[in-house]
């Protein structure tokens, strides 16, 4: 890992910082918007339900038409209009909470035009590594990018809480505002190989191009699947937790942003195992991880109902955490293998999509939770992590024993866009002489 590292060009150094500050804003700013909603404007679970799905919302509107413009205009330009657009948002809820206005209709609506900013910047970055990276060096390079959104993970939340319980909404949002803007100034200057011309003049069509890719591919579609499952499955979990832990676990506005960084300590340490366990395990195993993961987290999460301690949901979030991670790592490296370069943008945009099951879970959240309670939902949500479990340990993903050849262009590269290779025996990328 270390000498893989080392190679890595400065300019996807750059990227990762910026998705480091990107990422810390957006979980920052989640979690002070779930908590102001609920101890400073006294929002019950349903209330909160509808907020978390107005802020994940555009990941299922917007995610498809990202991807579009990801394969069409210049990426880095792409991700710095993104946070431009997210820190606008976020200074507009700062300078309502500092007036007292603040309403968490007004919540809702500023978060999800945060959260446009945050899907075309998720979009992008996946679809940009290739052209910075040498084909050999993605796992390493994937596992940065991931690195530094677990970091974002374990000190936003925690630092979000914190603030808010310090000095208020207004600073913690502030904060989120200022790490946007940091992002925006480490990718100026930031530029992506020049690529052919588009082709295709028809946006719906063309924009239907990725999703009929992954539909049609017999490792992509399962995994889309599963991650479609285990979004709404997690969100469920998620969307309640706040409200669930401060009436049912009796944790503070800190206690819950430390608790809630658990999660982020938990994919940290997923991250800078990745390596190791991605030189030792076959690729498909490693794959098949991060379900696994879920589902024993999700029953210990459950077992809070029972033995309601912050303890043992501290430990679910971890375990949410550390086995994803791994997920999001290998499949990453998958898709970005498999996937024909002027399509990468819309296929990565429609992995990005599923992050639109989160309203989904987020709307039965309010529901089941609105009429049956937290815990309704807990249990519920392990259902949902049964049969994500289930999808893709019974798909062929499961039996490759190493990344596949990189595809460069439709049908052009070591593989071929109809017919992947499934059997397990691809070779690994030869490293390259440069770096």
């Amino acid at each position: 890992m270390t000498s893989d590292a080392a190679r890595l060009p400065s300019t996807f150094i750059r990227l990762a910082w910026s998705n480091l500050a990107a990422q810390s804003a957006e979980q920052i700013a989640l979690a002070a918007a779930a908590i102001v909603a609920v101890l400073a404007l006294g929002a019950n679970e349903g209330e909160i339900g509808l907020l978390q799905m107005a802020l994940t919302l555009p990941y299922l509107l917007f995610a498809i038409p990202a991807g579009l413009l990801a394969d069409r205009i210049s990426r880095p330009k792409l991700m710095v209009w993104a946070e431009v657009s997210r820190a606008a948002a976020l200074l507009a809820i700062v300078a309502l909470v500092q007036a007292g206005l603040i309403t968490w209709p007004l919540l809702a609506l500023l978060g999800s035009i945060a959260a446009c900013g945050t899907v075309a910047y998720s979009v992008a970055t996946p679809s940009f590594v290739p052209s910075l990276v040498p084909s050999a060096f993605l796992p390493t390079a994937n596992a940065r990018i991931e690195l530094a959104r677990t970091l974002a993970f374990t000190g936003g939340p925690a630092l979000g809480g914190m603030l808010i319980g310090w000095a208020g909404a207004g600073p913690a949002f502030g904060a989120a505002t200022g790490l946007s803007i940091v992002a925006v100034v480490l990718l100026a200057g930031l530029r992506e190989p020049p690529r052919p011309a588009p082709t295709h003049r028809q946006p719906l069509r063309d924009m239907m191009e990725g999703v009929r890719f992954v539909a049609r591919h017999s490792l992509l579609r399962p995994v889309l699947v599963t991650q479609f499952v285990f979004s709404t499955a997690f969100f469920l979990v998620l969307t309640v937790f706040v409200p669930y832990a401060v009436r049912h676990l009796g944790l503070s506005a800190a206690g819950i942003g430390l608790t809630l960084g658990l999660y982020g300590a938990g994919m940290v340490t997923g991250a800078l195992l990745a390596p190791r366990v991605m030189g030792r395990l076959p690729f498909g195993i490693v794959i098949g991880i991060g379900p696994i993961a879920g589902l024993v987290a999700s029953l210990v999460m459950a077992l809070t109902i029972w033995v309601p301690t912050p303890t043992l949901a501290g430990l679910s979030l971890f375990l949410f955490g550390i086995g994803p991670i791994l997920w999001v790592i290998s499949t990453t490296t998958l898709r970005q293998a498999v996937t024909p370069r002027d399509l990468l943008g819309r296929v990565s945009a429609v992995s990005v999509l599923t992050q639109g099951a989160r309203p989904l879970g987020a709307a039965l959240a309010a529901l089941i939770g609105g009429l049956f309670g937290a815990e309704a939902c807990l249990l519920l949500a392990v259902a949902g992590f049964v049969a994500q479990a289930l999808v893709i340990w019974t798909s062929p993903a499961i039996g490759l024993a190493r990344q596949p050849d990189m595809i460069t262009e439709h049908g052009v590269g070591h593989g071929t866009l109809d017919h992947p290779n499934t059997t397990g025996r691809a070779s690994r990328p030869r490293e390259p002489a440069t770096s």
